[in-house]
């Protein structure tokens, strides 16, 4: 007898398991069960599984029946006339959903060729075998699996026009591309998707070799030029965004320039861009520390009535300012009114971004580097018909990874610029490469996509054949403009002494073990020790007892809390770290005792 689990939960037994699943399929093509069923006899542990939980993954395939597919050229040519829609083909039974598990017992044929007598269903598209990212990386069958899941993951993160109505979006963290292009090697999921009214990327020419060793370990070097004449530049927005609080009291935040007897007040000179309303005006070119909406809060903490009548006119400033780091233009600026009535002012701020060293760029094939050096256009290396690339890739990155499809879209592009034309790189059914190399010889280049190339110093030519083409390069929303963090001195938590975390609140910069060890094995014991003090602050200890002892800002002495006067007091240099320990285990009732002696 196999036994019969329901999403994992056990329910019953059967005698001929083969017998129920073949009828439980037979069922759910005739539309009885629904098609998101999945069943599966497990023979080695003689159990049937049967899932229907959520978020499963689940493929539509095509049904076999003796070697043959049930979608006949009839259901096409009704498809085509809108006779049947995809979802009647699924309840007639001639397509079905698999999940992962019920593939397992299935044997898929790739197209029609390969059908057998033993083959139970087929893929309705070899292209439908991956995602819809996956699907616009062009010739993705030459490329290894690892890098073409990394090539879907990089176009989520490109730039292009995410929506067309940005304008009057107030989005979070949002990039738009400036002159984003259609690529030269296109999919049929491009035209599918209609690309062209979204993309995301530019066509470029790459030519691979290394540079000076600024393209080492997958950076890329671009071409001065070509960053003045308009590639890769986009518009980085970021709203900020405050609303006029009701707080108990009938007390109320304000939004307007705050006056020089708030708590708190900044210099006049970071309201100077504020209007009379308080909010800051369109266009206005703004840097860190300025106000961008004026605000001001009653006072926190009102405990008896007295107090309230003393601190009524003593408001408090809770101004929106530009934080540590980021500079701008004011693009519009939005009064409304939030769920609750209360006013909300939404100020979207824009930067533009032009490519600088430390910006990420991909190609579609996960091939991502960050720009090593921007090259003057004198020095880059130019081709014998004076072509002077936009980027330089390092050769490197191909080997190890193996991304063939890299190399053929440059092959692919380049025909495709000479002749005028897009190429079809659909993956499992492209147009061939070799058809291609043939094109580009007879257009006048080397079949093998390489050629003569000359130093843009010296004007020697290259021994080696450089290979170059077109390529559809990506721009990546990691730009160092958002990234790039130092700090000296700065703020420290209240309760710690150490600095801030994070690069918003202008925090430092962690030395951990690891960066510890190197310091150790460099023998820089002083810099080691600069580095541990963050916190280092003096603390007076009783000799006697060894616990804190206190100092008398008035009395200009020290003494025991538990000793009194008389004993020495001495100060000790530690971490405020170390200082909150010690009250830690006091608060515990354990006696930490510090037993003192001479530094020297």
């Amino acid at each position: 007898m196999a036994e019969i689990f329901l999403n994992g939960k056990f329910i019953g037994t059967v005698a001929d398991p083969g017998k129920l699943v073949d009828s439980f399929v037979e069922e759910r093509r005739k539309g009885k069960l629904h098609y998101s069923i999945s069943i599966y006899h497990d023979k080695t542990l003689d159990e049937v599984q049967i899932e229907s939980s959520r978020g499963r993954a689940i493929r539509p395939l095509i049904v076999i029946k003796e070697g043959k597919p049930m979608l006949t050229d009839r259901h096409i040519e009704q498809v085509e006339k809108g006779e049947l829609t995809f979802f009647d083909l699924v309840k007639q039974g001639v397509i079905e959903y698999l999940d992962a598990m019920e593939e397992e017992e299935a044997l898929v044929a790739f197209d029609e060729n390969d059908l057998t007598p033993e083959h139970t269903h087929m893929e309705i598209l070899p292209l439908a075998i991956v995602g819809l990212c996956t699907s616009l990386v062009p010739f993705g069958n030459f490329n290894q699996s690892t890098r073409l899941n990394a090539g879907s993951k990089n176009q989520k993160q490109s730039l292009g026009l995410y929506a067309a109505n940005y304008l009057v979006r107030m989005d979070m963290d949002v990039n738009v591309l400036h002159t984003p292009q259609l690529p030269l090697v296109k999919t049929i999921m491009h035209d599918s998707s209609h690309y062209e009214n979204h993309p995301s990327g530019q066509n470029v020419v790459l030519a691979i070799l290394s540079f000076d060793g600024y393209n080492m370990e997958d950076a890329i070097l671009l071409n001065k030029a070509s960053i003045e004449r308009g590639y890769a530049r986009s518009t980085y927005f970021r709203p900020v965004v405050t609303e006029e609080l009701r707080y108990s009291g009938g007390l109320i935040d304000e939004v307007s320039v705050p006056d020089k007897d708030v708590k708190g007040f900044k210099s006049e000179k970071d309201y100077r861009l504020l209007e009379g309303d308080g909010i800051i005006f369109p266009e206005a070119v703004i840097a860190e520390g300025d106000v961008v909406i004026g605000k001001t809060s009653p006072p926190r903490f009102l405990s008896s009535l007295d107090e309230y009548n003393l601190t009524s006119s003593a408001r408090r400033e809770s101004s929106m300012t530009i934080k540590h780091g980021e500079k701008g233009v004011v693009d519009f600026v939005l009064l409304t009114e939030n769920s609750e009535g209360n006013k909300l002012i939404q100020v979207r701020l824009r930067d533009q971004r032009i490519p600088e060293t430390g910006d990420k760029f991909t190609s579609r094939h996960g091939q991502k580097g960050v720009v090593g050096l921007i090259v003057e256009t004198a020095d880059m290396p130019y081709s014998a018909s004076g072509i002077v690339p936009d980027i330089i890739f390092n050769p490197h990155g191909i080997p190890s990874r193996m991304t063939m499809s890299h190399l053929i879209e440059m092959l692919a592009g380049k025909t495709g610029a000479l002749s005028g034309r897009y190429i079809d790189g659909t993956p499992f059914e492209a147009e061939d490469h070799n058809n291609l190399r043939k094109e580009l010889a007879s257009l006048g280049f080397r079949e093998d996509g390489t050629e003569t190339f000359y130093n843009g110093r010296t004007g020697e030519m290259f021994k080696a054949q450089i290979y170059v083409g077109d390529m559809y390069y990506l721009k990546l929303k990691h730009m160092v403009a958002n990234k790039v963090h130092a700090r000296a001195r700065g703020p420290i938590q209240l309760l710690t002494r150490q600095p801030t975390e994070g690069r918003a609140k202008e925090g430092g910069l962690r030395l951990g073990e690891m960066e510890k060890d190197t310091f150790v094995s460099h023998g820089a014991a002083l810099l080691l020790k600069e580095r541990f003090d963050a916190d280092r602050t003096i603390v007076p200890f009783c000799e006697q007892c060894g616990l804190v002892a206190v100092y008398d800002e008035y009395k200009k002495k020290s003494y025991c809390p538990i000793c009194g006067d008389n004993c020495s007091v001495s100060n000790v240099e530690l971490a405020y770290a170390f200082k909150l320990l010690l009250d830690e285990l006091k608060s515990l009732g354990i006696y930490p005792k510090l037993k003192l002696k001479d530094k020297y």
